[in-house]
């Protein structure tokens, strides 16, 4: 197990998948984007690790598994890009192969992911769902901006995945008496 530390939080941004969070009724989890602690320890775990140190990076392969206080990011692979002048700061998360990220009440799946630490941004890239219980959302790709806390999910290209160029969900609301 290694233990890696940022200039912000790996996980923390990764909450942003949180845009289920306001449409969930008041009995639910709160968003695990909400009091987050983005300076708890961030521990990796991988069947292997290279680092290529002349690049400013290290791949992490094999199921790997990302874990921050409450939130988790599963992966195949994993690139970490980072700056090494007056210790090692991360810039950017590359994840691809089965990108799943959890937290206490969303999941979030991809094909890739993108953690831009420096722009404050994350990006899952092809076919993305996002669950909070039983309601969900799918596109092509989802674009959280952390700045702002706004989560934006495209559809895509028309033809393209399961959503044929168009987003689309299912919600769940809350049973009525008749």
């Amino acid at each position: 197990m290694m233990r890696m530390r940022g200039s912000g939080s790996i996980l923390a941004a990764i909450a942003g998948v949180a845009v289920l969070g306001g449409l969930a009724h008041a009995q639910e989890p709160v968003s695990a984007l909400r009091g987050h602690n983005s300076n708890a320890p961030v521990d990796v775990t991988a069947d292997r690790i290279e680092v290529q140190d002349r690049a400013d990076r290290a791949i992490f392969a094999g199921s790997v598994k990302v874990r921050q206080a409450q939130l988790a990011l599963d992966t195949e692979r994993l690139t970490v890009a980072y700056s090494s002048g007056g210790g090692i700061q991360i810039r950017r998360l590359d994840a691809s192969g089965g990108v799943v990220v959890r937290s206490p009440s969303e999941t979030a799946r991809g094909n890739f992911g993108i953690y831009d630490l420096d722009k404050k941004l994350i990006t899952l890239i092809g076919d993305v769902e996002l669950n909070r219980g039983a309601s969900r959302v799918s596109g092509a790709r989802l674009v959280i901006d952390l700045e702002s806390g706004r989560a934006v999910i495209d559809g895509g290209p028309p033809g393209v995945g399961q959503s044929g160029g168009r987003v689309t969900g299912r919600f769940t609301v809350p049973q009525r008496g008749r």
